[in-house]
């Protein structure tokens, strides 16, 4: 892994804990992380590999990466504040999203500290035709974690009512007008 792999992933499970506070639910709050996926898209995916089982592979770790989305972003509580939608990360949230991510990056070490071996014999085992479907898969599965979510958490939020803190008797007017 470089250092730049290492950031990143750092910073994909690093979001949840910004939204363990509550914090309004905006543009920001769906760009960051989209943003984060769209570089580790643009920079480890390079095709769709569909030789031998390699579509099997990718299904589940997206299928998987779904799961945790979806989960991810119902365990998410959102609520109106003052006519602002506020958000915040329940514990299984959290626990998802670290776990998802989490998962990835550990299988990575791995893979890098002496699971090399155990990968190919495996990936000969069940027709998995390279290195680049390990990568694809577990890119996709954090883009469809991070995408679910979102969505989750948008379709969730178009349910929650928009209300305002009822006015208190406003102070009269004074000076002049005109």
């Amino acid at each position: 892994m470089t250092f730049t792999d290492w950031l990143v992933d750092i910073a994909l499970i690093l979001i949840v804990f910004r939204q363990l506070r509550e914090g309004r639910l905006g543009p920001r709050s769906y760009l960051l992380p989209l943003g984060i996926v769209a570089f580790f898209a643009s920079r480890y995916l390079h095709g769709l590999p569909t030789e031998g089982n390699d579509l099997v592979l990718i299904g589940a770790t997206v299928a998987v990466g779904a799961a945790l989305g979806i989960a991810g972003g119902v365990f998410t509580r959102i609520r109106s504040l003052n006519g602002e939608l506020m958000i915040k990360a329940g514990a299984v949230s959290a626990v998802l999203w670290v776990l998802g991510m989490g998962s990835r990056m550990a299988f990575q070490l791995w893979v890098d500290h002496g699971g090399a071996d155990t990968v190919g014999r495996f990936s000969v085992q069940h027709q998995i035709t390279g290195e680049q479907v390990w990568v694809t898969a577990l890119l996709l599965m954090a883009v469809t974690e991070v995408v679910t979510r979102l969505a989750t958490i948008f379709v969730r939020s178009l349910t929650v009512t928009r209300t305002t803190r009822p006015e208190t008797a406003s102070a009269p007017l004074t000076g002049r007008l005109g």
